[in-house]
């Protein structure tokens, strides 16, 4: 029997997200629930280069034990003028000690913990198409005023 082919991945573009002070939204039905707004920040990679624009937010749940949902949507408008909405949904968890360091803003390798996301990428511009039509993952880490992340197109 013939599997499948095993999927590759193909680097797309590097965000660099800047972020505002979360909004603290106080504990909800799953947890402690936030809401952090995207302000600004570049992508840049060899099929996305562009700006993050000034709108959007990371509408974040931490659960007991510190597992964070990441649920993201913002925009980056690409250097030839289209653009494009992203929504990204993941999680980041590690080791409790690392991810108290991490909420109060300390220097932490990335490899210290676990951020990974799924994105969903959409324009109407016709020379971007292609992004319609493919599944993105993405790896992640988080600063005290900015994440990064590296976005894949699964191939």
């Amino acid at each position: 029997m013939n599997r499948p082919a095993t999927p590759k991945l193909i680097h797309v573009t590097d965000l660099e997200v800047e972020l505002a002070a979360p909004i603290e939204m106080g504990t909800g039905r799953g947890g402690v629930r936030r809401i952090i707004p995207i302000i600004g920040g570049r992508a840049l990679g060899p099929k996305i280069t562009g700006r993050i624009l000034n709108l959007g937010a990371d509408w974040q749940t931490v659960f007991d034990g510190g597992l964070a949902e990441l649920d993201t949507r913002y925009g980056i408008e690409t250097d030839d003028g289209a653009t494009i909405e992203i929504i990204n949904y993941g999680f980041r968890h590690g080791p409790a000690d690392v991810m108290r360091d991490l909420g109060a803003g300390k220097d932490v390798p990335p490899d210290a913990y676990y951020m990974r996301t799924q994105a969903r990428l959409e324009t109407g511009d016709p020379r971007y198409d292609w992004i319609n039509r493919t599944l993105f993952i993405g790896s992640g880490a988080r600063f005290p005023s900015q994440v990064m992340m590296s976005l894949y197109a699964i191939e």
